[in-house]
């Protein structure tokens, strides 16, 4: 499970074992409470907000000379070095407004951010591990925002009436080309990173900064952590496999690595599936990470993840649903990230990088076999210029190299086929984010990318805009084009296609205030440009073309409130309308991955008198649409409403003088019916009937069970 929970142990000891209570009142320059202020150790993921009376307290287990951050929208951030002895600290701090503003205008639109430098966050990384359902999955937790659809079978994101490919994930701006892994039909996928290698976690659902490009509906940034806070050992036996880990402080530098083992049998044993296994789910992994200062301000860091997985099973055929094929699948994946950053006195900062992705997927069905190989390469260069604290300007260039590969070897071909292609995608883009007085703010850039395959490019203009309606709210708009490359499997075949297309327009009201969160937004998105054919893998370039289109609107409400202590909990709605005819689509129909309507609720309750976090996510999705040969009308069918009450327990103690977490989880508790679709055979039976079956998950319920023990 890539380190499931392991790194939780950071709650254990800030928790159950914190030594240094760190405490204090903040003022502005009339002597006036702040509230909302946050409080944080750089680097780490402990700190506090000031309550009404500018009061803030926190308990941390760090020790030695750390960097107190003090930030709050509006005012100029303080860092103070604080030496943990071991003694409680009292400090007392006055805030100078900046931009002669208590309350300066930023932008929102579209994005829940959450990073080092804005700790007034939707999400950190706790949130993502302590998420019932979730089982530390960054996916499957941002799957619990407004905006996203859920797609049990398929364990990836759907935002917005876009399709999985549309939404790029990022990890300190580099593209990550494969950031799920491979699996075989209808299990779903995970994502490959765990958590807590993460200072900070921006999902934009739509019109987001013209830094990003090659997605068509939203991005998903992750920005590592820098040096590692302390020297650590972790050692974890989960009920689907083993990892074992081990961090190295130094001074200006640390050193980390990571072993996985995964499993499933002996979980497969003890819990009936119902999918006909012959190998479960299995595989090896590790992970590599080493950060180094240089300078004053300075800072390389280098990052590298590999692993390989198998499965097989039997799996209903194609032609036949009521005929078994023996399906297998083997993947093999690298990634590389290396990035460096630093501060040229105080108006520049420049970061760049470079980033490596390998990734094989072999799959046998039956006699028959299918291998996809990718190779892909991306350097990238960006400058940032603080020309005053009212105006800053971004630029910034990157280069991306794929090659991808696709052969097939089936019994009724005389010979195996192989086709590949090489694309370099450069690309370059600017921006500048102006504070235009205490209530207006804006953000204008443009990003323009060219494919050297299709031999066509793209110009791409983005707009921001934001105005503060009151002391802790605003209202935000933003519009923008957004082209992606077609998907590699349209590629291999074809080199005459362009980018596809979608416009964004969205605006979004936001209220924050006293640690609550609301927000309510309304979006538009026009589709253009789409891949359509009439039978996939057509080696005939006719057989291709972008005359696709589609729409999608919508409104998103998002209510979090963590005020009450120990207790925190979120609800988010979303309501969609979208129809699209692309692919083989007969005509405009809502997509089969799309729920009209979609509620979650989550709720955490730490206990201090019995040391243990319990949480509960309720999931409610309308029916999803799926196509009946049966049924004159396309698309007209609908599977019933999906219903999920997942939970978890974490209890903190101490195990062998060592730091331990037992954490159960488990997902479906009510033991609902779940069907995401249905599955037809190719053609009628003798008595002009169409064989179908339910795609359902392998089980009711996922049970998990993990002892965490940290030296």
């Amino acid at each position: 499970m890539k380190l499931l929970l392991s790194i939780i142990f950071l709650l254990a000891a800030k928790i159950l074992f914190a030594q240094v209570i760190i405490s204090g009142t903040i003022l502005d320059n009339n002597n006036q409470p702040l509230t909302g202020v946050n409080v944080y150790i750089q680097s780490s993921y402990d700190g506090g907000s000031t309550n009404e009376n500018g009061i803030f307290k926190f308990e941390t287990a760090l020790t030695g000379k750390q960097n107190l951050i003090v930030s709050f929208i509006g005012f100029k951030t303080i860092e103070r070095e604080i030496d943990l002895g071991g003694n409680n600290i009292t400090l007392n701090f006055t805030l100078k407004e900046s931009s002669n503003s208590l309350n300066a205008v930023v932008i929102t639109a579209g994005s829940f951010e959450a990073s080092d430098e804005k700790k007034s966050v939707i999400f950190k990384p706790l949130d993502i591990v302590t998420t019932a359902g979730g089982l530390a999955d960054i996916p499957s937790v941002i799957n619990t925002l407004p905006g996203t659809q859920t797609v049990g079978e398929e364990g990836k994101l759907f935002v917005r009436g876009g399709d999985s490919y549309e939404t790029r994930t990022f990890i300190d701006g580099m593209i990550v080309d494969e950031p799920y892994g491979s699996t075989v039909p209808d299990i779903p996928a995970r994502g490959r990173f765990s958590p807590f290698l993460f200072s900070g976690t921006m999902f934009s659902s739509g019109g987001y900064s013209a830094e990003y490009g090659q997605a068509l509906s939203s991005a998903l940034v992750l920005q590592t952590n820098d040096l590692a806070p302390e020297t650590v050992t972790s050692l974890s036996l989960m009920s689907v496999g083993l990892s074992a880990g081990h961090t190295h402080r130094w001074k200006n530098s640390s050193f980390a690595f990571s072993a996985d083992y995964l499993n499933l049998s002996p979980y497969f044993a003890l819990i009936k599936q119902d999918f006909d296994w012959e190998k479960a789910p299995g595989g090896l992994g590790g992970s590599l990470a080493y950060r180094q200062k240089t300078g004053k301000n300075g800072l390389i860091k280098v990052y590298s993840q590999f692993g390989n997985e198998t499965s097989s099973l039997y799996y209903p055929g194609y032609l036949d649903v009521s005929k078994e094929n023996q399906v297998a699948m083997n993947n093999d994946n690298v990634y590389i990230n290396a990035t460096y950053r630093d501060l040229h006195g105080e108006k520049l900062i420049s970061n760049g990088g470079v980033s490596y992705t390998y990734n094989k997927d072999n799959m046998d069905i039956s006699t028959d076999n299918i291998t996809e190989e990718m190779r892909n390469m991306q350097l990238r260069y960006n400058l940032t210029w603080l020309l005053n604290e009212e105006v800053n300007i971004k630029f910034g260039a990157d280069a991306w190299n794929r090659n991808f590969t696709q052969g097939f070897d089936f019994t009724e071909f005389d010979n195996p086929i192989s086709n590949s292609f090489d694309d370099l995608i450069s690309a370059g883009f600017t921006e500048a984010e102006v504070k235009i007085s205490s209530r207006f703010a804006a953000r204008a850039g443009v990003r323009a990318e060219y494919s050297s395959l299709l031999q066509k490019g793209s110009f791409a203009p983005r707009l921001s805009l934001a105005a503060k309606t009151g002391k802790s709210s605003q209202v935000s708009l933003a519009w923008g084009n957004f082209y992606q490359s077609p998907l590699n499997d349209y590629l291999i075949f074809n080199h005459h296609l362009g980018f596809e297309k979608a416009t964004h327009y969205i605006v979004n009201y936001q209220l924050m205030k006293n640690r609550k969160t609301f927000r309510i937004e309304a979006y538009y998105k026009d589709y253009g440009k789409l891949v359509k054919y009439d039978s996939l893998y057509n080696p005939q370039p006719a057989g291709y073309n972008n005359n696709g289109k589609g729409y999608a609107r919508g409104i998103d409400i998002f209510w979090r409130d963590d005020s009450h202590g120990n207790i925190d909990y979120w609800i988010s709605y979303s309501w969609i309308d979208t129809e699209r005819n692309y692919r083989d689509y007969p005509e405009m129909a809502t997509p089969t991955f799309v729920s009209d309507h979609n509620l979650t609720i989550v709720f955490k309750n730490y206990i201090p008198a019995i040391t243990t976090q319990l949480g509960f996510t309720y999931k409610l999705a309308s029916g999803r649409p799926y196509y009946n040969p049966e049924n004159p009308e396309f698309l007209g069918d609908r599977t019933k409403i999906y219903n999920d009450l997942s939970f978890n327990l974490s209890y903190l103690t101490n195990l062998w003088d060592h730091f331990t977490i037992v954490h159960f989880s488990m997902g479906n508790v009510l033991g609902s019916d779940h069907t995401f679709g249905y599955r037809y055979s190719l053609n009628p039976d003798s008595q002009g009937e169409y064989n179908s079956i339910a795609i359902k998950p392998g089980a009711k319920r996922f049970v998990f069970l993990g002892i965490f023990v940290s030296i």
